[in-house]
């Protein structure tokens, strides 16, 4: 009988026999090993010219997801849950040791099942994939999807899943995407697979399921607020960035305060009422983008001959994440400004942020910075350089003239710009 992973085998070889699981060989394996996984947990590699059989005493057999039709409760409203994979939609699987985007939204409540206490739910799986691999289609997709529940009568909201590390591009793209949007769309995920003890999913899926029941008609995320299982932040969805690799609290708002706090128990304290409040209406869509968008992250000794690449393959727009005010190489000998200057001569947008991510940037502060306006390029106010990328997209996806670009960078479309600096949002 032949082995597959997950099965459980004992291999033998030459110098003598192992018993463990069998495990999928991860591509960045040099080939030529057999992984086993050990009953102590540890995993082993056998070199395939020394093992001499391997004998099944297990087969694996996947465990079954037994579903059941949501019941409906008339006092209760309806929320539509998006399904788009990533962690939050991951199951860990012990035995073979892989991590999937499998989850369906119907799971979610089957393994949370007072879920349905707090509304009915209408779920669907759009796609199962990790965020990493998004692009400006997906954005389109999710779109889509958001606008049809979203101009469903019935629907009080919509939540989305999806995966950490792109979420921010995400919540900007629809935050440009749907115009008069009446009614709340709630990004969540997790940072930690939803089957495992440490898993911030729950906490994420109940409280966002709360915050459709706010009056705050905005695109927004609900993560962790804290460390604890406690609250979540919603945080408009131009002014969010994922601020760490792993802790349950990475997604925090920038230059902003959050909108509002949301407890599990369903409290919902506003924080910031600055926002679209929920409305009857019809919401559209205008999702135009161009994709020929790059991004150059300022460092010391920068070459100015990689702005060759984006000269020579007509791209459209190039956003600047530069030093303090915005500030790139410009008294030097690796002087940007002179390939900065041709890129717009040639048709392009320069839209300059900041990589300190918080504050603002500034054309008149330096002389550095008046040279770089001085030849086109536009500063950013306080945007991310991650909305200010989305952004850039969707405005050359609306209008192919260099001037009314500029215009609509500098436009606040979806609260991507703050009028003043508040010093109370650092470090919140």
């Amino acid at each position: 009988m032949k082995a597959h992973p997950g099965d459980k085998v004992r291999v033998k070889t030459g110098e003598g026999s192992y018993d463990g699981i069998l495990m999928p060989r991860p591509g960045l394996l040099e080939k030529g090993f057999t992984i086993l996984k050990l009953d102590n947990g540890y995993n082993i590699g056998i070199s395939d010219e020394k093992i001499e059989k391997i004998d099944v005493l297990e087969q694996y057999k996947a465990p079954e997801q037994q579903k059941r039709e949501l019941e409906h409760n008339p006092k209760l409203p309806l929320v539509s849950i998006l399904s788009f994979g990533g962690t939050i939609s991951s199951k860990v699987d012990y035995r073979t040791g892989g991590t999937y985007a499998d989850y369906t939204a119907e799971d979610f409540v089957q393994m949370m099942p007072e879920l349905e206490h707090v509304a009915n739910l209408r779920a669907k799986k759009v796609a199962g994939m990790m965020s990493e691999d998004m692009a400006q289609d997906d954005w389109k997709l999710i779109a889509e999807t958001v606008l049809y529940e979203v101009n469903d009568k019935n629907v009080s909201g919509v939540v989305v899943t999806h995966g950490t590390d792109t979420l921010h591009f995400s919540t900007a793209a629809l935050s440009f995407f749907l115009k008069n949007l009446t009614k709340p769309v709630v990004f969540t995920a997790a940072q930690r697979s939803i089957d495992r003890g440490s898993s911030d999913a729950f906490v994420n899926l109940l409280c966002a399921i709360h915050a459709t029941k706010s009056d705050i008609a905005e695109v927004m995320t609900c993560m962790h607020g804290s460390t604890n299982d406690d609250y979540c932040l919603l945080i408009r969805g131009t002014k969010v960035r994922k601020m760490h690799t792993s802790r349950r609290d990475a997604f925090r708002p920038i230059n902003e305060k959050p909108l509002a706090e949301v407890s599990v128990d369903g409290t919902i304290t506003v924080t910031n009422e600055n926002h679209r409040k929920r409305s009857e209406g019809v919401t559209s869509i205008q999702h135009d983008v161009e994709k020929k968008v790059g991004m150059l992250w300022m460092h010391p000794g920068i070459s100015p001959e990689i702005v060759d690449f984006f000269i020579e393959k007509k791209y459209k727009g190039l956003i600047i994440a530069g030093t303090g005010l915005g500030h790139v190489p410009t008294y030097s000998k690796i002087s940007l400004l002179p390939k900065l200057k041709k890129f717009i001569e040639s048709g392009g947008v320069v839209a300059i942020t900041s990589q300190t991510v918080y504050g603002r940037v500034h054309p008149s502060v330096y002389s550095a910075l008046r040279e770089l306006s001085a030849i086109g390029c536009v500063f950013c106010e306080d945007m991310t350089p991650e909305t200010a990328f989305v952004k850039l997209s969707w405005a050359l996806g609306q209008t192919k003239k260099a001037d009314d670009v500029k215009k609509l960078m500098l436009t606040n479309i979806a609260g991507e710009i703050t009028e003043r600096s508040n010093v109370e949002t650092f470090l919140i």
